[in-house]
C-alpha cells in the first residue's frame, strides 16, 4: 500500500510540473486550458500528446542551429535588397491602406518589398506545369525544388527527367522533400537522382526517436527558383492529382492556384529555400552572386511590387497569421478568400466579422467535398457564427478546392501554401506571396468568381436551423481545431 500512496504522490506530482510547464508554454489560454484539462482526464495519454504535439518549439528554439546558420544569409541579403524596398515604400507603389502591411513583413520577417517583377496566375496544375516545364527546360546556371509533397507517378518523372538531364548538362540541380508529405516517393526514386548528380536532401528526416516531433512540424513550402530569377510558389504540389488534363475518368476534379514570379522577388524565394536546405543538409550553400543575381533591368521587366511572408518554427513570431489579420484589417470594400481548411482562430474571426459589421462584402469558398470529416466539422462551427453575422459562405462542388488565396479590395492578391488554420500559423512552415497589384488583383478575382459558379452558397436560415446534435458535435470538434 505504501508503494501504491508514493505511486499516485509521483503521478500527482508529474501532473503539477506538467501543467506549469503547459502554462508558461503555451501562449494560448484556450489552448493551454485544453491540454491541462486532457492532461487532468486522460492519464498518461494526456501526458504523451502533450510532449509529442503540444510544446512550443518556436519560443523553445528546436531550430537553434537553422537559426544560426541562416543569419548571415538573411543580413547580407537584406543589406542587398533593403535599399531598393525604401525606394519602393517612398514610390506609391504600394497603396496608402496596405503600407501598414508591407512594413510590418519588412520589419518582423525581413522580407523586403520588391517591384521588378513579372507575375502570372496559374490556374490548377494544367497551367503549372506547361510553365514550369519549360523554364526547367530553359535553365542555364541551377534549379531549386522544395516540395512538401512530391510524388513517384508521372508528373513527378517527367519533372525528375528534366533534373537528371540538367544535372548531366552541368548544371547545380538540387531537391528537398518534406520526409512525412512525401513517405511515397521510395528509396529508388532518390537514388536514381542521385546517381545522376541531382543533390538531395529530405527536410527533418522521420526516425523512430523523435516520430512524433518530426510529423507534427512539416514543411509544407512548394517552391521552385531556377537561375534565380524565376520563382514557383503556391499551392500545388507535384502530383499527378493536381492535374486535371492526367485525372482518370473518376478521379475528382482538382481546383488550386500557383504563381510564375520572374523578377526580384526570386531572391527571396531562393533566400528560404537555400536556408531550409542548410538545415536538413550536410553540404551548407554560402552567398552566391549566382543564387542572387542581380534583378533584370527595369524596361524588361513588369513593375509589379511582390513581397513574401514566410514562417515556420524557425521564426520568432507566427508571421504569416499576423500579415493575414493585417491584410484583413486593412480592407475597405471586399475579403474574397478561398481555403480547403478554414479554421481561422479567435483572431481571425473577430477581424473577419469586425469587417462584415463595418459593410464590407464578405465571402468565403471552401470545399463542398471535404477529405477530412474532423477538420470539416470543425469548420463548420466557424460557418455558423461568420452566417449569423452575414458573411457569404460558398461550397465548391465541382471538386476539390485546394487553394489558398485571399483577395483584399482590388489592388491586394494573396497566394501561397498556407491554410487558414492553427497548423500552417503554428506549426508548418509556410510561404505566402502577397502582390500588391490591382492586375494580379483583378485577375485572382475574376478566378474567384468564376469558381462561385460551381459552388452553392449555404443558406443561414438552414444552416442555423439544423439539429441540435449536429451544432453541438461541431462545437465539441472546434475545441479540438488546435490540434488539428
Amino acid at each position: 500500500m505504501d508503494w501504491i500512496l508514493i505511486a499516485q504522490a509521483a503521478y500527482l506530482l508529474l501532473i503539477f510540473f506538467v501543467i506549469l510547464r503547459v502554462i508558461f508554454d503555451t501562449r494560448s489560454s484556450t489552448k493551454a486550458l485544453a491540454y491541462i484539462l486532457f492532461i487532468i482526464f486522460v492519464p498518461v495519454v494526456g501526458m504523451i500528446f502533450y510532449f509529442s504535439f503540444g510544446i512550443n518549439y518556436r519560443k523553445r528554439k528546436l531550430y537553434t542551429k537553422k537559426l544560426q546558420i541562416d543569419e548571415p544569409l538573411r543580413l547580407k541579403i537584406r543589406n542587398k535588397m533593403n535599399m531598393q524596398a525604401e525606394a519602393i515604400s517612398n514610390s506609391g507603389l504600394v497603396p496608402e491602406k496596405h503600407q501598414t502591411l508591407a512594413e510590418f513583413i519588412r520589419r518582423a520577417g525581413s522580407s523586403p518589398l520588391t517591384a521588378n517583377n513579372k507575375v502570372k496566375l496559374l490556374i490548377n496544375g494544367e497551367e503549372k506545369f506547361v510553365e514550369l516545364l519549360t523554364a526547367l527546360e530553359k535553365a542555364k546556371s541551377h534549379i531549386h525544388l522544395e516540395y512538401y509533397i512530391y510524388e513517384n507517378d508521372q508528373t513527378g518523372n517527367e519533372i525528375a527527367e528534366i533534373l537528371i538531364k540538367k544535372a548531366k548538362e552541368g548544371l547545380e540541380v538540387r531537391f528537398m522533400y518534406d520526409d512525412f508529405g512525401s513517405h511515397g516517393l521510395g528509396k529508388l526514386f532518390v537514388e536514381k537522382l542521385q546517381k545522376a548528380g541531382v543533390q538531395t536532401a529530405p527536410f527533418y528526416k522521420i526516425k523512430w526517436y523523435a516520430l512524433a516531433n518530426r510529423i507534427n512540424y512539416r514543411n509544407h513550402r512548394k517552391i521552385v527558383i531556377i537561375d534565380g530569377t524565376i520563382g514557383f510558389v503556391g499551392g500545388i504540389n507535384m502530383s499527378d492529382k493536381y492535374r486535371n488534363d492526367l485525372n482518370a475518368k473518376n478521379h475528382l476534379y482538382w481546383r488550386d492556384t500557383h504563381l510564375m514570379i520572374q523578377g526580384q522577388a526570386a531572391s527571396y524565394l531562393q533566400y528560404l529555400f537555400v536556408c531550409d536546405w542548410n538545415f536538413c543538409s550536410s553540404t551548407l550553400l554560402a552567398y552566391n552572386k549566382n543564387y542572387f543575381p542581380d534583378v533584370l533591368h527595369a524596361d524588361t521587366i513588369e513593375k509589379e511590387v511582390v513581397q513574401i511572408a514566410a514562417s515556420g518554427p524557425d521564426s520568432s513570431q507566427p508571421l504569416i497569421f499576423y500579415s493575414l489579420l493585417e491584410a484583413i484589417s486593412s480592407a475597405k470594400k471586399s475579403i474574397y478568400i478561398t481555403s480547403p481548411y478554414f479554421i481561422p482562430g479567435e483572431s481571425l474571426m473577430d477581424a473577419l466579422i469586425i469587417a462584415i459589421q463595418s459593410g464590407l462584402d464578405v465571402k468565403v469558398l471552401i470545399p463542398g467535398i471535404s477529405d477530412s470529416k474532423m477538420v470539416n466539422a470543425a469548420a463548420s462551427a466557424y460557418y455558423t457564427e461568420l452566417l449569423e453575422y452575414g458573411a457569404k459562405i460558398y461550397q465548391y462542388n465541382k471538386g476539390f478546392v485546394h487553394a489558398k488565396t485571399m483577395v483584399i479590395d482590388d489592388d491586394l492578391a494573396i497566394i501561397g501554401s498556407a491554410n487558414m488554420d492553427y497548423r500552417s500559423f503554428d506549426l508548418n512552415f509556410e510561404v505566402n506571396a502577397m502582390v500588391y497589384s490591382k492586375n494580379i488583383a483583378s485577375q485572382l478575382t475574376a478566378a474567384f468568381e468564376d469558381d462561385l459558379k460551381y459552388t452553392i452558397q449555404i443558406d443561414k436560415e438552414s444552416w442555423l436551423n439544423r439539429p441540435k446534435h449536429i451544432h453541438l458535435w461541431e462545437k465539441v470538434v472546434r475545441l479540438l481545431s488546435p490540434f488539428l
